[in-house]
């Protein structure tokens, strides 16, 4: 399988904070969830991507291409939302498309049009006058509008009401059944990704903790609960981390069906993708 993006040993140091050793791939036709708390490294990830810092060291491809000699040819291929309105105030749809029609060749306006219908976004107003919702929904709209290969998109849903949230989440399902395109997705709203990741990539203090399937993680990990004399049974090699509370102590194991035939007997409950994050940054390691 062709990956749309191949991540090895990159690494960025800045005063108080280092991206260290992150490696990770993302294949053709699919989506990608990066996960982690504020300041992990999701956005540092992003930006090194897009070539907007450099790198200290390390490799990014871009179907194949090195990222930083590759640069026009790639962006040529990427669509991109970022966390703010890329647009000026005084702008209205009108303008923007004019705009974009100098900076991409293949700029379809005539696609921009169906994503504005879709999307609902009027088109009379200026960008000052557009709510947080549809500032969004237009840079969708914008980024898709060139025909990408590949979107990058950095917390696009935050704070968005979920029937908005739902609107963008179809888009990114749509965009990708054609099995070409990808989509690089960088949220805290984990239940947005166990709708529509088929990978999870979670940062934690600049590291990849692990990147794989989302299927892998929900099938394979789970969550013991049990009491103290229980816990002593529990093998190390078995467990992740733990967390202890005044009744009982929750295990995070990354095998769920040894985990069965070992300790039967014992409550064994599935994981969320947020319950994974909150064990691996506020649990204890044996």
């Amino acid at each position: 399988m062709t990956n749309a993006i191949e991540i090895k040993g990159l690494t960025k140091e800045y005063k108080g904070f280092k991206l260290n050793n992150v490696s990770f791939s993302l294949p053709k036709g699919c989506i990608m969830g990066m996960i982690g708390e504020n300041g992990a490294g999701k956005t540092t990830t992003i930006k090194l991507i897009l070539n907007l810092i450099k790198r200290d060291s390390g490799n990014i491809h871009i179907y194949g291409m090195d990222n930083i000699k590759n640069e026009i040819e790639i962006k040529k291929r990427m669509g991109v939302v970022l966390d703010d309105s890329s647009f000026h105030d005084t702008l209205n749809i009108k303008d923007i498309s004019k705009i974009m029609r100098f900076i991409y060749k293949t700029w379809d306006e005539k696609l921009f049009i169906k994503y504005l219908d879709r999307l609902k976004i009027p088109n009379d107003k200026t960008i000052k006058e557009l709510s947080k919702g549809m500032k969004t929904k237009l840079s969708i709209a914008v980024a898709l509008s060139h025909n990408p290969d590949i979107l990058i998109l950095d917390e696009p849903t935050s704070g968005l009401d979920p029937v908005v949230r739902n609107e963008i989440l179809d888009l990114f399902m749509d965009f990708i059944q054609n099995e070409e395109k990808s989509v690089l997705l960088s949220t805290h709203i984990t239940s947005d990704l166990e709708k529509i990741a088929d990978y999870i990539t979670f940062i934690q203090n600049g590291e990849v903790v692990l990147s794989k399937s989302k299927d892998e993680i929900l099938n394979n990990y789970g969550i013991i609960k049990c009491r103290d004399n229980e816990f002593s049974r529990i093998e190390k090699q078995d467990l992740v981390t733990y967390r202890k509370n005044k009744f009982e102590t929750e295990v995070l194991i990354k095998d769920k069906a040894l985990a069965k035939r070992k300790y039967a007997g014992m409550i064994i409950d599935n994981i969320t993708l947020e319950e994974l994050m909150l064990f691996h940054i506020r649990g204890e390691v044996v």
